[in-house]
């Protein structure tokens, strides 16, 4: 095994990270993990505060660990971008790209900090890419620091995307199916090479601490060079065909509830195929969060500057959005008038295992169904917190107890595919409801458990089951209810 260290020492690569969100700060803390000196770099000062001081800004699984590990040791935290751009080799810049008007990336945050690290550099850095940007942006990054009179030998831009999970991005990041580093500059190439060494390698997995995942000392990620622009494709090409994925497979389970069919069942028979695949074969109320909808619409807004049709991507996007306004038309059709009625809400996060509500489906079908005249109690794990502050309702409550949602409760409704909902009683649940009605919009829950316990069950592209007792419903087929 060839075990190749850097040539810095025991501090590694010194390293900078612009931007202490979600991406810059589990980079920063992996790189830590790594052996690399690291600088991370925020202008919001509260929140660089409140990380020297040991807070954990976002709900992520291991990083609270990794950080008391590595801080005031490998990582510090810093406000001061011009001290660290000094202090360090490599400058990753990991700061938001969001939507502009026209659907193109917003890169104006980028361009703040490169302006600045251009007025602080005294002698040679790479600047990496790590945020999502549009392709030759690499090139634009050059041309700036070119005008403020920077050198070209003084700098190479790399573009090194994150294909990060919230809620197992510390475990992706340290065990990736790959990695990837667009350059044409042999020199960043070798410091690149350093700095992901302990993972290209493989002798961080032979240390006893490391965290546990997929990756081996014998089955290591591949380390694929690219070019730069090759590189910044890679990451909208890959968020953008999983998302093509997910409405493939939302379109499909709408063809099972016309015709009587099992979406599940129809994804474990095509997932099945290593051609396919079974990842993001999940049919539900479509794809949110903080990348899939940003980096779709980028991309075609991308796509549409060099002249390039990718109006397969527009008809992604219009899936996704129908996809939520089928369901919500599922709920009216079952429960007629929704005025006065009140509904149980599981799950507020755009997805299990996070705290983010960005783009979150959940949220935008309770607030269609508060303009219905209904009242909602909602409970999520982790996620209340933040979806109070962009969500007020005076029909709208939040619960942290996920069996208050039932109380006298018109139906359950389940929108977060979060795994404590599947060990919820749900006899207990059942108790407390009005009606034994429950709408998965996350297919979560097993259909044939909630038929024996005599729930009306509601999934995605899955068979309806009716209760076998009767209640007061205005309850159609699921023909009619997909049509």
């Amino acid at each position: 095994m060839m075990s190749r260290r850097n040539d810095q020492g025991d501090a590694g690569i010194r390293i900078t990270v612009v931007g202490s969100g979600y991406v810059g700060l589990v980079a920063a803390t992996c790189f830590a993990e790594l052996g690399h000196s690291v600088i991370c770099v925020d202008n919001n000062q509260h929140r660089i505060a409140s990380l020297q001081q040991g807070n954990v800004p976002i709900y992520e699984d291991i990083l609270p660990e990794l950080l008391r590990k590595h801080v005031g040791q490998r990582l510090s935290f810093s406000s001061d971008l011009a001290t660290a751009v000094k202090a360090s080799a490599a400058i990753f810049i990991a700061v938001g790209t969001p939507t502009a008007e026209h659907g193109e990336a917003d890169l104006s945050a980028v361009q703040s900090v490169i302006e600045e690290i251009a007025d602080s550099m005294d002698g040679y850095k790479i600047i990496v890419e790590k945020s999502t940007v549009p392709v030759q942006t690499s090139d634009w990054i050059a041309s700036i620091l070119l005008r403020r009179g920077i050198s070209r030998t003084c700098f190479d831009v790399v573009s090194n995307p994150e294909f990060l999970r919230e809620g197992t991005a510390i475990t992706d990041f340290m065990h990736p199916d790959r990695i990837i580093v667009g350059t044409n500059s042999n020199r960043a190439w070798e410091i690149m090479s350093a700095i992901y060494a302990p993972l290209a390698e493989g002798y961080y997995y032979a240390a006893g601490s490391s965290v546990p995942g997929r990756c081996s000392v014998d089955q290591t990620p591949s380390l694929i060079r690219t070019s730069p622009a090759s590189s910044e494709l890679i990451k909208h090409a890959a968020n953008a065909f999983l998302a093509m994925k997910i409405s493939f497979i939302n379109s499909v389970a709408n063809l099972c509830e016309a015709v009587g069919a099992d979406i599940q069942e129809v994804a474990l028979g095509i997932g099945t195929d290593r051609r396919i695949g079974k990842g993001f074969l999940n049919a539900g109320i479509g794809y949110g969060g903080s990348c899939f909808p940003k980096d779709v619409t980028a991309f075609c807004s991308v796509a549409s500057q060099f002249g390039v049709d990718l109006d397969l991507l527009v008809q992604v996007r219009q899936i996704n959005s129908q996809q939520r306004e089928r369901f919500i038309t599922k709920i009216r059709s079952t429960l007629g008038s929704l005025r006065g009625k009140r509904l149980g809400v599981l799950g507020l996060a755009f997805k299990g295992g996070t705290d983010d509500v960005r783009e979150s489906p959940a949220l935008s079908i309770i607030a269609s169904l508060l303009q219905d005249g209904c009242t909602i109690v909602a409970h999520d794990p982790v996620a209340i917190t933040n979806t109070q502050r962009v969500l007020q309702h005076q029909a709208l409550a939040y619960t942290d107890d996920p069996y208050s949602v039932a109380n006298q409760a018109d139906a359950i409704l389940v929108l977060t595919d979060w795994q404590e909902f599947t060990q919820l009683d749900f006899v207990e649940i059942k108790r407390r409801l009005k009606t034994p009605i429950v709408f998965d919009g996350r297919n979560l829950l097993n259909i044939d458990t909630m038929s024996t316990m005599g729930f009306t069950y509601l999934g995605v592209g899955r068979p309806l089951i009716t209760c076998p007792t009767p209640h007061r419903l205005q309850m159609h087929s699921i023909a009619a209810i997909a049509s």
